[in-house]
């Protein structure tokens, strides 16, 4: 009997313009159809419309979004979201059939603030385009990055990080660093948090792990984009990303694994139970 799965998508975008949701919606469906899977996929506008799916979903993707995560405390939004997240907890403490949640780039911020794993700040400077992300040694053998390289990349766009890491917090419940960012020794400063695995069934990235390089490709040659890029980062920058983009080594196989393999375990999960 075909298998059918309910994914629901929240969107942190809060009707900005983005890349990010077009690559969520075209990578699970693309992945429901190789996996000859029934998909019920719902998008909800947390932000906006304070929308947030209740527990009758299998798998949730919660997205990036604009703004800082420290200028949302007590806001309806922010309340909200949190109330979705401790409802999803609640379920998986008194349910056999755990709901997986991946957290993308702001999400992630807002659940690193959540379980007080760090500490959430801005950075010195913007973090744009793509870097390697070095995974730690529980990364290196945990589910969501079989079949990367050491390191791998991913796309960065981030004003915000999470950094100085609270172990006592993170050992209590049972999470784990998954990666951090690149090495800067001529910099004085902490390296930042890129992956924790903060559950069996909760995860996320503080880069964009959803991003397709055929997309991202086809944005970064739009005009108007590519001003933007250079107008912010220089000729150089785009130059950089455009390439890197093409690479099969690199965005390409991101987005072919991290989310992919996610999937794959939730619903490795849920046919077990």
């Amino acid at each position: 009997m075909e298998q059918n799965i309910k994914v629901a998508v929240l969107d942190l975008y809060d009707g900005d313009a983005n890349e990010g949701m077009r690559c969520i919606h075209e990578l699970v469906h693309a992945w429901a159809a190789q996996k000859n899977l029934a998909l019920t996929y719902e998008v909800f506008d947390v932000r906006q419309a304070l929308e947030t799916p209740d527990t009758s979903f299998d798998i949730y993707i919660s997205s990036g979004g604009p703004g800082s995560p420290l200028d949302s405390n007590d806001t309806k939004w922010e309340n909200a979201y949190f109330d979705w997240l401790e409802s999803i907890e609640i379920w998986n403490s008194e349910h056999d059939k755990p709901k997986h949640v991946f957290f993308i780039c702001h999400s992630f911020q807002l659940a690193c603030k959540y379980y007080h794993v760090g500490t959430v700040c801005k950075r010195k400077s913007t973090a744009f385009g793509v870097f390697p992300v070095h995974p730690t040694t529980a990364g290196v053998s945990d589910p969501l990055f079989t079949g990367l390289n050491n390191p791998f990349y991913g796309v960065d766009s981030r004003d915000f990080q999470v950094i100085e890491p609270s172990d006592d917090i993170i050992e209590a419940m049972g999470a784990t660093i998954l990666a951090i960012e690149k090495d800067r020794p001529h910099v004085p400063y902490e390296r930042a948090i890129m992956a924790m695995r903060f559950s069996p069934y909760f995860v996320g990235t503080q880069f964009h792990a959803e991003v397709d390089a055929a997309g991202m490709h086809l944005y970064l040659l739009q005009e108007d984009k590519k001003n933007i890029v250079t107008e912010n980062h220089g000729i150089e920058k785009w130059q950089s990303m455009v390439d890197q983009v093409q690479d099969p080594e690199k965005i390409m196989l991101t987005y072919q694994t991290i989310l992919p393999n996610f999937l794959n375990q939730a619903i490795l999960d849920a046919a077990a139970q």
